[in-house]
């Protein structure tokens, strides 16, 4: 595919790749430090989850383990909050940070929070784009078809937007966890660092997950002829 033999495409796959991995490591160095500091109160994961949602009032949110290393989500189609089995039962700092950022997004549930359902809408536009929107692209630009090559730099661009609005959830999410943890005692002040920094290192990932597809949406744009012409 002529992809691979353009050195810019080879250029903002190495970039991205780099920010995803530094963001990744980040990640890792941080749960690592915070999962060996215990709280003060020992609660573990699922305990501070269920607590936070009680003190908030919300109820029939289930919490369950997954067995998915790094796997923590909350899915707003079943009300579940998904906790991995360090942060199920794990009683760390990383473990009460990672389980309250997870209720954040319980909370937006609840709170019907607009971006975070925007965000739910967009998952079949943005699953079509990275599967079927660069092939779009490529097929497109081999053929000399440039109509398909837009309607697949169109659907890449859903999948951007998705990456874009997922900051603002994912901020807001850590915002309400560390509010939650601060007004309920669950974390003593001095713990509140090691959450901070989890949940900082955690939004890196976003970020760095938000600029690779906006250097990929730049070039594809540019190989369909929408940045200053098509360059075969």
């Amino acid at each position: 595919m002529f992809m691979f033999m353009d050195p810019l495409y080879m250029l903002i796959i190495g970039a991205g790749f780099i920010l995803s991995f530094g963001a990744q490591m980040w990640v890792k160095s941080a749960v690592k430090k915070w999962s060996q500091v215990p709280t003060g109160r020992g609660l573990t994961g699922k305990d501070v989850a269920q607590l936070i949602l009680d003190t908030k009032g919300i109820r029939g949110v289930r919490i369950e383990e997954t067995r998915n290393f790094m796997g923590d989500h909350y899915d707003p189609r079943d009300k579940t909050l998904r906790l991995s089995p360090d942060n199920y039962h794990g009683r760390s700092v990383a473990a009460a940070g990672i389980a309250a950022h997870e209720v954040g997004h319980a909370v937006q549930h609840a709170d019907g929070y607009a971006p975070m359902s925007f965000r739910q809408t967009m998952v079949p536009i943005a699953n079509l784009g990275t599967s079927a929107g660069v092939w779009f692209v490529m097929i497109g630009v081999m053929l000399g078809m440039t109509g398909l090559a837009k309607i697949g730099v169109g659907l890449f661009a859903a999948f951007v937007v998705f990456t874009l609005v997922t900051l603002p959830v994912e901020i807001d999410a850590s915002k309400r966890a560390t509010a939650a943890l601060a007004s309920t005692s669950i974390i003593a002040p001095h713990e509140m660092t090691g959450v901070r920094q989890v949940l900082t290192a955690a939004a890196a990932t976003y970020l760095a997950a938000a600029v690779a597809a906006i250097l990929q949406l730049i070039y594809w744009a540019a190989r369909a002829g929408l940045l200053g012409g098509q360059d075969d």
